[in-house]
């Protein structure tokens, strides 16, 4: 039986620790000039990318979806290690001789954003570049890769506003009291 896990720091983030994400990145990706698309890994890297493609006027907006198949008789570092699945990726047409800026969500071990941006090299993209709302450097498998561009550096388990549960339950209901709240 393996060591037992210590629980992961989570961090909840509001929609305005977003928005200073979004602050600290756009100065960093504007400052490598323009990008002729965007790439955005399902699904963490939906709303990111569609922040910054607003904010970038980028219009070319494409989506990959990756999958890691985990195989249940191999241990947890040999997991780590399958080759990837591409359930969804623009056709190398779309990709060849484009500047593109891959955005997800958390580069944690790298293994997608990586993926990603080899494909789109391998499908002739001009030039490939990373980025991320966190970098996680302590669960990264790359030693001498990290993302091309992020917004902050964390060791935590992040909750984004868009993955809280969006159910009523525990909220308060601003009903004066005797009055019907349906």
């Amino acid at each position: 039986m393996g060591s037992p896990r210590r629980p992961l720091r989570q961090e909840w983030l509001t929609w305005n620790d977003v928005d200073q994400l979004v602050d600290v990145l756009l100065p960093q990706l504007r400052s490598a000039g323009t990008f002729d698309a965007m790439i955005m890994i399902t699904r963490g890297g939906i709303v990111p990318g569609g922040l910054l493609c607003e904010a970038l006027d980028i219009t070319n907006v494409l989506t990959a979806a990756v999958d890691f198949p985990r195989e249940l008789d191999r241990d947890d570092k040999a997991r780590l290690l399958v080759w990837p699945s591409f359930i969804q990726f623009p056709e190398d047409e779309l990709v060849a001789r484009r500047r593109l800026v891959i955005v997800d969500d958390v580069w944690g071990s790298g293994r997608t954003s990586t993926a990603v941006k080899s494909r789109c090299e391998a499908a002739g993209a001009q030039a490939a570049f990373t980025c991320v709302f966190h970098f996680n450097p302590y669960r990264s498998l790359f030693r001498n890769a990290q993302p091309d561009f992020y917004g902050a550096i964390t060791d935590a388990y992040i909750v984004y506003p868009w993955e809280s549960q969006r159910g009523l339950e525990g909220v308060p209901s601003n009903v004066p009291p005797g009055m019907p709240d349906n």
